[in-house]
């Protein structure tokens, strides 16, 4: 897009019509939270974009989630590529394939042309995570799945409604292949009939403009968002810059991290991305396609440009080079790929956060805590016809502490920011899970000069319920999240089953299908946010604040910050900071702290497992992983763990 075609428009209708395409796709959204019958939709696990008559997305909502709106135009181009000229007014296409440029087997979209007479001028697309898509496993996140055929349907595109009317043999076929054909018929309406909003909003921008004005500005809408990002890269050093982040395992291989490597490049022709050295597809279902992957390298660079409207002039900009079909980042068909969003995608957005805190380190930010659901399914049991339920659910969490302040407490995961926390009294309502507790854990913010964000503790117990498993998707159990520039890591990921009880056991951050009965209490935490910065020169009046607010324990103050502070009333709030004894404390935790990192991981496990040493002490103090339940050394694991510390934290530390 030129200049002088740009000035076709001018200032103020370019400005009306930007906009104007933005409330198009609010109201879209406005329409499905109003009218699905799911309460995953409900909570915000939905998207909305327009795209132009090619495919390219011209706008986004105000409040979607980053992974669906970078995948939208591939959807919305399969979708063409299918049908070509056998597209009608009235029409409504459904697709959720991830090896189409979807995401994940839940999220179904649902496309709309736009027509005036007999031309398409655009399309209206929305994404909805179903509860259930089939599969094996209630909620259709089956961890154990290799491939893609005990995830769920796949729908490749199809007509769901032809010239206005709905083919209900092709609806039924679709919902009978979920656990609640009812729910899913639901959203399938509400979802359809919002797209015929964004149509009529659209059509009243033609009334009142005229087709030709309003493509234009669907065009000049992309082209502005291209030269913006395209003018700010001017002002930005040329170079390259690598990094690499890891899954924790995969079955299929001996223990160890798995690597997702990026290379980006800054040149006179936009960023480039290169993920070649990625490992193989894992056998587990936490592997990426193509259309996620890039996604993911949208949202983590337009984290660094968030004034920067998303569309597919962003796209222009910001290319990359995935490799060949078969890895963790472009698995393709029929690798298993439903736990992306855990597994490459959040992986892939914080090591590009890593390297554009380099970039821009004025906006630096270590890693934010990794986006989990757990899923909790089976037989209500709560009414004499026992129907399937989904308890579905996923937790906020820290993120990163940033250059100049701490990391936010309590926010919704990168995947999706617009995600909100589901309500408890609504699940109670729906599902037999009643919520024991819900709060801030103290600690769980990676110690920094600047702290990262803390996550938050969510337990739950099972009541009336029959035939129900339990599954979870999640990492970070042993990739822990990171701090940079000094700062050291969160805390692991990971549910624990009956914790303090005999039958305690700890299930881990990946797993799928463990039976679960009446009185079954569980609890898992999200992780915070990683430190940024040496803990050692955090101001100890900041970490006595963090005290009295209940984000850093007494003892962790002294053992992560080095900072003694004595209680005088804690009811009152009253603690009394020892600078004597603080600035002691640090010049021997400073003294100390690189040899721990080379303790012999053998004698750490050990302490580990006599109680002497905790989890915390671990990941932040030795480098060691374990497994969290049994105290087994993870030695391949802890050689790659501690050689992350050594780049991103001791490299960083003041001798």
């Amino acid at each position: 897009m030129t200049l002088t075609e740009t000035e076709e428009l001018d200032a103020v209708t370019f400005e009306v019509l930007k906009n104007a395409f933005v409330t198009a796709v609010d109201l879209m959204s406005e329409q499905i939270m109003r009218t699905c019958y799911s309460f995953v939709i409900y909570a915000r696990d939905f998207s909305s974009a327009l795209c132009d008559a090619a495919g390219n997305t011209v706008m986004q909502g105000s409040a979607d989630i980053a992974v669906h709106v970078g995948t939208l135009h591939f959807q919305c181009k399969a979708v063409l590529e299918e049908f070509g000229s056998d597209i009608h007014p009235g029409d409504v296409f459904a697709i959720n394939d991830p090896y189409r440029g979807g995401t994940h087997f839940n999220d179904v979209s649902f496309i709309r042309p736009i027509f005036v007479g007999e031309r398409i001028i655009g399309y209206a697309q929305n994404k909805g995570h179903w509860a259930d898509i089939g599969g094996t496993v209630p909620g259709s996140f089956d961890v154990n799945a290799k491939e893609h055929f005990g995830e769920g349907l796949r729908i490749t595109p199809i007509r769901v409604f032809s010239r206005g009317k709905l083919l209900h043999d092709v609806a039924q076929l679709l919902v009978s292949n979920t656990r609640s054909p009812y729910i899913s018929m639901g959203d399938l309406n509400a979802q359809s009939e919002a797209t015929a909003v964004c149509e009529r909003e659209i059509l009243r921008l033609v009334d009142r403009y005229g087709v030709e004005t309003v493509v234009t500005a669907m065009e000049a809408a992309q082209g502005y968002v291209e030269r913006l990002v395209r003018h700010r890269l001017t002002e930005l050093p040329r170079g390259v810059w690598e990094t690499v982040d890891y899954l924790d395992s995969d079955p299929a291989r001996p223990e160890g991290l798995i690597p997702i490597k990026i290379k980006m490049t800054i040149d006179g022709d936009g960023i480039h991305y290169d993920l070649r050295g990625s490992a193989p597809a894992v056998a587990t279902f936490l592997n990426s396609g193509y259309g996620t992957t890039h996604s993911a390298l949208y949202a983590g660079t337009k984290t660094f440009f968030p004034d920067v409207p998303l569309n597919s002039g962003f796209y222009r900009v910001v290319t990359a080079e995935i490799g060949e079909e078969g890895t963790v980042v472009n698995a393709g068909w029929p690798y298993a790929v439903t736990g992306f969003c855990s597994g490459p995608y959040e992986k892939l957005m914080n090591g590009i956060f890593e390297i554009w805190s380099e970039v821009m380190p004025e906006r630096a930010m270590a890693c934010a805590f990794n986006l989990e659901y757990l899923l909790v399914g089976g037989k209500d049991a709560r009414t004499p016809e026992r129907p399937y339920f989904m308890w579905y659910d996923w937790m906020a969490g820290g993120w990163g502490a940033r250059h100049n302040r701490d990391g936010s407490e309590a926010t919704s995961p990168l995947f999706g920011a617009g995600l909100a926390v589901q309500p408890v009294e609504g699940q109670e309502r729906l599902s037999p899970v009643l919520t024991s507790e819900h709060r801030i854990v103290p600690d769980s913010g990676g110690p920094g000069r600047q702290r990262g964000g803390c996550g938050l503790e969510k337990g739950g117990t099972l009541t009336d319920c029959h035939a129900t498993v339990m599954s979870y998707c999640c990492d970070r159990a042993r990739s822990v999240t990171w701090g940079i520039l000094g700062g050291l890591p969160s805390v692991p990921h990971g549910v624990w089953m009956n914790r303090g009880t005999e039958d305690e056991k700890f299930l881990g951050a990946t797993f799928s299908g463990v039976p679960v009965v009446p009185g079954d209490a569980f609890v898992r935490p999200s992780a915070g946010g990683g430190g940024l910065g040496d803990p050692l020169t955090r101001d100890p009046a900041a970490v006595l604040e963090d005290v009295i607010d209940g984000y850093v324990t007494l003892d962790r103050a002294r053992i992560d910050y080095g900072v003694l502070i004595h209680p005088v009333d804690p009811e009152l709030d009253q603690y009394e900071l020892d600078v004597i004894g603080t600035e002691r404390t640090r010049r021997c935790i400073a003294g100390k702290r690189a040899d721990w990192l080379r303790t012999d991981p053998h004698e750490v496990a050990a302490r580990y497992r006599s109680g002497e040493l905790d989890m915390l002490d671990l990941v932040r103090q030795y480098g060691v992983i374990v497994d969290w339940g049994t105290g087994e050394l993870h030695e391949n694991t802890t050689r790659q763990y501690r050689d992350l510390l050594h780049r991103r934290s001791e490299a960083h530390w003041e001798r």
